[in-house]
């Protein structure tokens, strides 16, 4: 018994540590690009400026309402942070085909990618989506978000520009 409460003690101890901001970087994980080849989260750069890394999907309404509203302020962010979107899509294998047509029909114009088999969804700790990363220039996740209501890439974009300052 002593010993259980001794692992569950450092089980707790761990896992607050890595719940402090900042201290979690983004996995190394590979997917699929919109073109059907492959790209790992380790490629993911931006010259030291912040990255949002969203995670979507075809079958999520809220999602494209998010994604729709972070496009269309988006020139505007990057000319004043330099912030780079990267939308990470979970559809599985029967849905990613409509992934490709479904980022043209929007006119997103930042790097989508496909999470086909979960595994930087899970790596993450992404349970449901639209889930929202923001990573400060030296690849640290410094917030978090899930879900998303009217107004929320307002906050984000707060969060970018603190980063920037």
């Amino acid at each position: 018994m002593k010993r259980v409460l001794v692992i569950s003690a450092a089980v707790i101890a761990l896992c607050s540590y890595s719940a402090i901001p900042g201290d979690k970087t983004v996995p190394s994980v590979t997917m699929k690009t919109l073109d059907g080849g492959k790209i790992n989260s380790s490629e993911f750069k931006n010259d030291g400026k912040p990255m949002v890394i969203d995670f979507w999907a075809t079958w999520c309404a809220p999602c494209k309402k998010e994604l729709d509203n972070i496009a269309e302020v988006y020139s505007t962010w990057q000319k004043e942070t330099g912030v780079k979107v990267i939308a990470i899509s979970i559809d599985d294998a029967r849905s990613s085909g409509r992934v490709a047509s479904t980022v043209t029909a929007k006119g997103w114009d930042f790097e989508v990618y496909i999470d086909e088999n979960s595994d930087f969804k899970r790596a993450l700790g992404v349970t449901n989506p639209p889930s929202t990363f923001l990573i400060d220039g030296k690849g640290h996740i410094v917030y978090e978000h899930t879900g998303y209501a009217e107004g929320d890439e307002e906050e984000l974009y707060d969060k970018i520009k603190e980063l920037t300052k």
